[in-house]
């Protein structure tokens, strides 16, 4: 388990809360209470901003979004509209918005690696975690978008020495993460004793790390790095690629799991699994999933096995509900994440949970 803060390593403990919570006193205590409460219940949920807003309406966003009682407020990083239109750069507009909140925590879904040194990236993590009082989540992966690569004049390797490159600057960011000297020759970078000793110690813990993989080596490297593993139907090629609805079933996440149990071991339990969901509210479910089966493209299944799906949540209230529990149970999935369009109606869920 990541070393917690002292007030958050207080709140983590379950036999301590019930008794415990009307004694406190202290603001900085009080801030991490609403986040206690969605922890509680086994569930949370984060919500990927997808528009640019200027300025204050930025600032109006997050605090909206945390007014909601969603948990995380996610930025993707992408310097091309082509990959998932248009975005603010992930770190600045993150900091923004940890200035005008107090409980919202905020990640990146995900960083490429290849578009930031580790021991650049692993400075940044810690200075939003600083600033933010504890709350950033460091969401990284290998990168999958040429056609950005190529724009900028960086290079775009197979996917093996991408997913190898990762693997590498990982190591660096989390030894620089814990305060410790780090010495590495490896094939893609060379650190010679670097300890981020720029930023004061003790701190606020570490960012916890997400890692979202779809297939069988990013799943294993997840499984040995990360704290988060953001589970995919399959990797990533393209924003517009082709999507199997066999990849979305429960035996292929079942399948996804058993390869993250064998490579995490012992340190199986303590992973948070994650993934992207849809959400769709309605009286009308047959006929809401038959659309979203013809909007998809999906052949040879039908309403029945979509509801089986365990990132897909159609119908009402009370139906939705009952399926994220279920799906917690089943898959271990208590980590949801949906683009900002599906706030409105994941601020309904969670009101109700």
């Amino acid at each position: 388990m990541l070393p917690l803060a002292p007030d958050q390593e207080f709140l983590a403990q379950p036999t301590l809360i019930p008794g415990s919570i009307r004694k406190l006193r202290s603001s900085r205590l009080a801030r991490f209470l609403p986040i206690l409460c969605l922890t509680m219940k086994g569930l949370r949920f984060g919500v990927v901003s997808e528009s640019v807003r200027e300025g204050r309406a930025w600032l109006e966003f997050a605090r909206h979004v945390e007014d909601t009682g969603i948990g995380v407020l996610l930025l993707r990083d992408h310097f091309s509209a082509g990959a998932f239109g248009q975005q603010l750069a992930p770190f600045s507009g993150l900091a923004a918005a940890a200035a005008v909140t107090t409980r919202l925590r905020l990640g990146t879904i995900v960083l490429s690696n290849d578009f930031r040194h580790p021991a650049v990236l692993a400075h940044e993590a810690a200075s939003l975690h600083l600033v933010s009082g504890g709350r950033f989540e460091l969401g990284i992966g290998a990168g999958w978008y040429q056609p950005e690569y190529d724009a900028a004049g960086i290079a775009f390797d197979a996917a093996g020495p991408r997913i190898s490159r990762l693997d590498e600057s990982l190591g660096i960011i989390k030894g620089l993460l814990a305060g410790t000297p780090v010495r590495h020759k490896g094939d893609f970078y060379r650190i010679d004793g670097l300890d981020l000793d720029v930023l004061p110690t003790p701190r606020l813990g570490l960012p916890r790390l997400l890692v979202g993989a779809g297939g069988p080596r990013m799943l294993r490297l997840a499984a040995r790095h990360a704290d988060i593993i953001g589970v995919l139907p399959a990797p990533i090629r393209d924003p517009g690629g082709s999507d199997d609805p066999r990849d979305r079933l429960p035996a292929a996440f079942d399948a996804k799991l058993a390869v993250l149990r064998e490579a995490a071991g012992d340190r199986f339990g303590d992973l948070e699994i994650s993934a992207f969901g849809t959400f769709v509210v309605t009286a009308k479910r047959r006929a809401e999933t038959e659309a979203l089966i013809a909007r998809s493209g999906w052949t040879g299944i039908d309403a029945e096995a979509v509801w089986q799906m365990p990132t897909i949540f159609i119908g009402s209230l009370e139906q939705i509900r009952a399926d994220l529990r279920a799906r917690r149970e089943r898959f271990g999935l208590s980590y949801l994440v949906a683009g900002e369009e599906a706030l409105a109606a994941l601020a309904e869920i969670v009101s109700g949970l």
